[in-house]
């Protein structure tokens, strides 16, 4: 079993890196679609520093990933499948000033639900496998909160991403799951239907803050991007970084496999905003 290392949520930023020209607008934004488990992008105006954002989850106020320049900030918020529709807000400081609100709308979106057979322990838990999953479960919720801080100029300049492998996609964001005839929790990632062993890359400039052996996830690395974006990858075969590597963007991290609750080989790809979980094909191209 691969030991598990584990990075809570802390400051600091990505080591400083010639990131080379600016990209054109088009190139730098993931997709908007502000409708559950998407993403909104909200002009926030010009200033010289940039601005704070939050969105509130429950009795917390979670910070809200930010990027642009003096010339003008945007907002990027993640939305998450169980948000209803309608009208919704984040709250954003600027220049010093107090918290203003900044509404959005979220329009709806119905999901397709899948079906799927899996080892009857992996749907009907033993107690010790139950209490397994309870821990791990709270450990992950300390690795999704992760947020670092990157002063201007020092983040990536798009947040546009590459697939982590090439492959069909076999299984979609937000699937309503029925395992073994019991439904479960949506599908909270990106399924890429790929051979063990074949390699797995970072999808943008990250640092390593989590790897470990999980009941249903198997084997995995977490990756952070800065400013509450992370990437998971599951069910690998093989972990060949460790917390605190620094990746680029299509550096190797480890490798395809079937570990975990799985029907075959293939990489399950989560993308994490603002501590949801977002639908991944919003941060590649068409």
């Amino acid at each position: 079993m691969i030991t598990r290392r584990a990075a809570l949520a802390g400051t600091g930023s990505l080591l400083a890196l010639d990131l080379g020209a600016k990209p054109p607008p088009a190139a730098v934004w993931p997709q908007a679609l502000p409708v559950p488990g998407g993403v909104a992008r909200l002009a926030l105006g010009a200033g010289a520093a940039r601005p704070v954002a939050h969105q509130r989850q429950g009795h917390q106020d979670v910070p809200v990933l930010v990027q642009g320049d003096a010339s003008a900030w945007t907002a990027v918020v993640g939305i998450a499948l169980a948000a209803p529709p309608g009208q919704a807000c984040i709250g954003v400081q600027a220049d010093g000033t107090g918290s203003r609100p900044l509404p959005y709308t979220i329009g709806p979106k119905q999901y397709q639900q899948q079906h799927l057979t899996v080892p009857p322990r992996m749907v009907d838990l033993s107690p010790e496998d139950l209490a397994r999953h309870q821990r791990e479960r709270a450990h992950q919720a300390l690795v999704i909160a992760t947020f670092t801080e990157q002063p201007a100029g020092r983040a990536p300049p798009s947040l546009r991403m590459q697939a982590p492998v090439p492959g069909p996609r076999s299984g979609s964001f937000g699937l309503r799951r029925v395992f073994n005839g019991q439904a479960r929790s949506p599908h909270s990632g990106m399924d890429i239907a790929a051979a063990t062993g074949t390699s797995i890359a970072a999808p943008l400039l990250a640092r390593v803050i989590d790897t470990g052996d999980y009941f249903f996830n198997g084997n995995t690395v977490w990756l952070d991007h800065g400013q509450g974006l992370l990437s998971m990858m599951c069910h690998l075969s093989a972990i060949d970084v460790q917390r605190g590597d620094v990746l680029q963007t299509g550096q190797h991290l480890g490798a395809v496999g079937a570990t975990g609750r799985v029907t075959g080989p293939h990489l399950h790809w989560s993308v994490v905003l603002n501590r949801t979980m977002v639908d991944p094909a919003l941060f590649v191209p068409a």
